[in-house]
């Protein structure tokens, strides 16, 4: 099942924490001179135009990456230090012009990679692959795959590196897909088990995120940390209303970094009805 594009959503609070998240994780990896690789299960396009049909079509961005982009401009409000790389790589993109485009998780993670590290990028859409590709031309740090981003994952570890991140993030438009993720780190933790894998999740049906944790903590896997942001609170109606990371192997600082930008990024996105928490699923 391929109907899910990720036009409509770019930009989104989910995004926001993703991205950040993302980020925070490279920039840790860059603490070493030794090269590391960065795996991309679930990849998209790239980059999106925030003015296509598609994106204003349900304005998902304004309430996004906009608020923290305008917060940026008009240097009303102090922001965390930490997401400054992150903002870095969406400015890049625009040419530090006015925001249009907004980076996917490959470009984003293109934008903190170094000489000597690499990118493995996955996407099985027959219209975002080819896009994905154009992106990325002659670009010889990036290899790109049109497969399913969970058997090129458990094909390619561990990596000659022995250090990086996996981002695994797909579109959750099956029930299955929640299990798949249980699999794949299951997979992925015994050929693997020092990488720092980074899994994404939208809070549609709690229970659905319940089930995927009580899994993972059946992997009897250490080190598991969830970071958490809502804009309203859990319910039975359509729609998302949180989204958050489980992170395995996590950086020693990611958790104070989040304590600190969650709060922030509560009050620029959702300041009336939203929430968020960094908690520890399976401790050190």
């Amino acid at each position: 099942m391929l109907s899910y594009r990720h036009s409509f959503h770019a930009g989104n609070h989910a995004d926001v924490v993703k991205h950040i998240v993302q980020s925070l994780i490279l920039n840790s990896l860059k603490q070493k001179d030794k090269p590391f690789v960065y795996h991309d299960t679930h990849s998209g396009v790239g980059r999106y135009d925030l003015t296509h049909e598609w994106s204003e079509k349900t304005g998902e961005y304004k309430q996004g990456i906009a608020r923290l982009w305008f917060a940026s401009e008009a240097g009303q409000q102090e922001l965390p230090e930490d997401i400054q790389s992150y903002l870095e790589s969406i400015s890049a993109l625009n040419n530090g012009e006015k925001l249009r485009f907004y980076p996917g998780s490959p470009r984003v993670a293109r934008a903190h990679l170094r000489d000597q590290d690499r990118m493995v990028l996955t996407e099985l859409h027959p219209a975002d692959h080819p896009l994905l590709e154009q992106e990325f031309h002659r670009d010889r740090q990036v290899s790109i795959y049109k497969e399913d981003g969970f058997q090129r994952l458990k094909g390619s570890l561990p990596p000659k590196e022995r250090r990086g991140l996996v981002l695994i993030d797909p579109p959750y438009e099956l029930a299955k897909e929640y299990r798949d993720v249980v699999t794949a780190i299951a997979q992925s933790h015994k050929r693997w088990a020092t990488g720092i894998y980074a899994i994404w999740y939208p809070v549609v049906n709690r229970c659905d995120i319940e089930d995927m944790i009580e899994g993972l903590e059946s992997l009897g896997i250490n080190k598991i940390l969830q970071i958490e942001l809502g804009v309203s609170p859990d319910t039975n109606e359509r729609g998302m209303t949180a989204s958050g990371m489980i992170v395995i192997n996590p950086p020693w600082k990611l958790e104070s970094q989040m304590n600190e930008i969650l709060p922030f990024l509560k009050e620029a996105i959702a300041p009336a009805t939203g929430h968020f928490k960094v908690e520890w699923i399976v401790p050190e």
